[in-house]
């Protein structure tokens, strides 16, 4: 305790002592807002331009970034994968801890009763801020916020209770327990429920809603030192931004050094490619796919013409007609009349449009529904063509029509003198053409690292149910009244925690995997999605769709440490001087090296080439035997185009004892002209499948 004690001080010191030499003399002082002692070295302090660049080029400084501010990222989705409520559990699922990192958690929420739950293992080594509206329990066993800047707003809850909703849904998404008859005003009716019901979360608030880097690197010191299994990160910045320039990042390597799997939303600023926000190597990247249920809402115009829109509308206005006025002829010309026709904020005549449905422009449905909800008035129609595979929540009736049917109700609306029209209550009806990618999933490739594919998997995030914060309302909007103990939302916030609940399902029979393994396993048994529905393939889905029982057995995986991983800092331009910066040890790097990120050995293959040139490269991997202890696998290449000649030497592995270790060459050759060419590796014993997606493709 004293050496810590002491470790901390010089850290300290060590600090104050750098801002000395940097801070101009005349100048304020620059008091240290935060510094991390615990699972890695960094202080928070706010500097000038000038002052950056000077401490930048100190010694000892690996890098210096801004304090970004990052963004937030089931009753049918577990079964939807094929993980029913009866499955088998491990005798040491209450002892998984699962991390979140998020808007905090509402405790009180059915999802996290504690009932027949002892206190968790000895291993625990976390604290839970309590206050006067706030306790832990044996299902919530830690709590903390952060606010490095001390700033608070006035509806800021000082606590680590959640007044914005989207932790809690995370929360429970992961490891939630079974509540019955959960739903959202009667959709999504069902058993609402986490993967690991038994396990135990610990929550981390850094989001308020946005999410401060300084505090989410805090966040992650503390996590790892506590001792939690598995990290559920929903939250994502900027693009491409380097690994060690990116909080999630650093935190994430550093808890795989501590043996910890971080899992972390890919970000919803699809379809474009190359717009992941978390895709570090160390970590899953988790995007989001469809389920088989979706929502429409239809609308009859006063001519009795029906169209059929997508929303999730709760309001029933019981099929009374009210009338109908177009965005543009309601114009507050304050605002900007020019606007009006898009509803966008502040541009609507409240007196105009109150008691009216209005008829709106353009893709931006959710800014036209809080405008015209803000505005008074009694519904929305939209229109467009970007959103039509998730929807949000509007704060008043409204249904987002296709362009054709907004077309045709402009037309009637200027057909008559008296224009109207009702909104229906949503339903609730099968989506056949899922599982498939959503449209407003990130998309690959990774730019940063481009021969690691990324995103690794998805899992369901559109129209997920799940437990809520009962003071914010369900539609994200001030003055919408509805404040539930559920909600269903999107995105690939809601996909991640799947993604944790499934790692830590297979962490609870496999304790002592590492990380990669765990990560291996869930990519190997993935299900394939079609590139017939997805034309981005891989960079879309990556692997596939999660299976968490196949996971469980997988048979072989693709194993990878700290050391695998430096081996790729490497290759990717680091000093060993830098590295030892980041990693705090004797870490260092060859002289001389010619690795590059394919000797990664990674669970999937992607492989840039250039454009009008044949290439030939060729990936080393090593599997390591989890399944039969007697086993010989046999290699299955499948690839989509004859401009593809891939092969594996040798092509048939044999094992005699588990824990076994088999190292194979996959040579690759592309003959043809293609953005992107799909194959894949399957080896198979007769018993399990192990099979790695393959991805060459050219960036133009």
């Amino acid at each position: 305790m004293g050496s810590g004690k002491a470790d901390e001080v010089s850290a300290l010191s060590l600090y104050t002592s750098m801002l000395q030499e940097v801070v101009d003399s005349k100048a304020a002082e620059r008091p240290i807002l935060h510094h991390y002692k615990r699972s890695f070295n960094g202080f928070v302090v706010k500097l000038t331009e000038e002052e950056v660049k000077r401490i930048a080029e100190m010694d000892g400084v690996v890098s210096v970034f801004p304090n970004e501010m990052k963004q937030l990222h089931t009753t049918r989705s577990w079964d939807f994968i094929g993980f029913p409520t009866q499955v088998e559990r491990s005798m040491i699922e209450s002892n998984i801890i699962i991390g979140v990192i998020d808007t905090g958690i509402w405790p009180e929420s059915h999802s996290f009763n504690d009932k027949g739950l002892g206190p968790p293992s000895s291993k625990w080594k976390g604290s839970c801020q309590t206050s006067t509206n706030f306790t832990c329990n044996n299902k919530i066993v830690g709590a903390k916020y952060y606010k490095t800047n001390g700033t608070f707003s006035p509806e800021d809850l000082k606590s680590p209770r959640d007044s914005d909703g989207h932790g809690t849904h995370v929360a429970s998404t992961a490891a939630g327990m079974p509540v019955g008859m959960a739903s959202m005003l009667g959709f999504g009716l069902g058993t609402a429920r986490g993967a690991v019901p038994s396990a135990r979360i610990a929550v981390y608030k850094v989001c308020w809603p946005r999410c401060a880097d300084a505090d989410i690197l805090a966040a992650f010191d503390d996590a790892i030192a506590d001792g939690v299994d598995i990290l559920s990160v929903s939250l994502g910045g900027s693009p491409n931004r380097q690994y060690f320039h990116n909080s999630i990042a650093i935190g994430a390597f550093h808890a795989m050094r501590n043996g910890i799997l971080t899992v972390t939303s890919a970000g919803n600023s699809g379809p474009s490619p190359a717009t992941l926000s978390n895709f570090s190597p160390w970590s899953i990247s988790v995007g989001a796919s469809t389920m088989d249920r979706k929502f429409v809402t239809k609308v009859e115009l006063g001519d009795s013409k029906t169209y059929e829109g997508v929303s999730i509308n709760t309001f029933d206005l019981k099929g009374d007609m009210y009338p109908l006025i177009y965005g543009g002829d309601a114009a507050n010309t304050s605002g900007g009349s020019s606007l009006a026709r898009f509803c966008l904020t502040n541009t609507l005549d409240p007196n105009l449009v109150k008691g009216k449905i209005v008829l709106c422009e353009g893709d931006l449905s959710s800014l036209a529904a809080t405008s015209t909800f803000l505005a008074g008035a009694v519904g929305v129609l939209t229109q467009g063509e970007t959103e039509r595979d998730s929807t949000f929540i509007f704060p008043l009736p409204g249904s987002y029509l296709n362009s054709h049917d907004g077309a045709n109700t402009f037309i009637y609306l200027n057909s008559t003198r008296n224009p109207t029209a009702t909104i229906f209550r949503s339903e609730e009806v099968k989506n056949t053409l899922a599982p498939a990618v959503v449209s407003f999933s990130s998309r690959g490739p990774n730019r940063l690292t481009p021969d690691i594919l990324k995103p690794d998997l998805v899992a369901p995030g559109v129209y997920v149910l799940a437990s809520w914060s009962e003071i914010s309302p369900i539609s994200g909007v001030e003055g919408d009244n509805r404040t539930l103990p559920f909600n269903i939302i999107s995105g690939t916030s809601m996909s991640c925690p799947h993604v944790s609940g499934a790692a830590a399902y297979v962490k609870s029979f496999h304790p002592t995997w590492s990380p990669a393994a765990i990560k291996s396993a869930l990519m190997t048994t993935a299900k394939p999605l079609s590139s017939k529905i997805n034309h981005e393939a891989e960079f879309a889905y990556g692997a596939g769709q999660i299976d968490p029982i196949k996971a469980v057995n997988p048979g072989l995986v693709y194993d990878a440490g700290e050391s695998d991983y430096i081996n790729l800092l490497c290759a990717q331009g680091y000093t060993t001087r830098l590295l030892r910066r980041v990693t705090g040890d004797n870490s260092s790097c060859p002289e001389t090296t010619n690795a590059t990120a394919r000797d990664l050995n990674y669970p999937s293959v992607a492989l840039q080439t250039q454009l009008a040139k044949s290439t030939n490269a060729t990936f080393k991997r090593t599997v390591t035997n989890v399944g039969s202890s007697v086993s010989t696998y046999k290699a299955t290449v499948t690839v989509s185009s004859q401009g593809l000649k891939i092969q594996v030497n040798p092509s048939v592995l044999s094992f005699t004892s588990l824990g076994q270790k088999q190292t194979f060459e996959l040579s690759i050759e592309r003959t043809i002209e293609e953005p992107v060419l799909s194959a894949s590796l399957v080896w198979n014993d007769g018993n399990f499948q192990v099979r790695s997606p393959i991805v060459v493709y050219h960036i133009e």
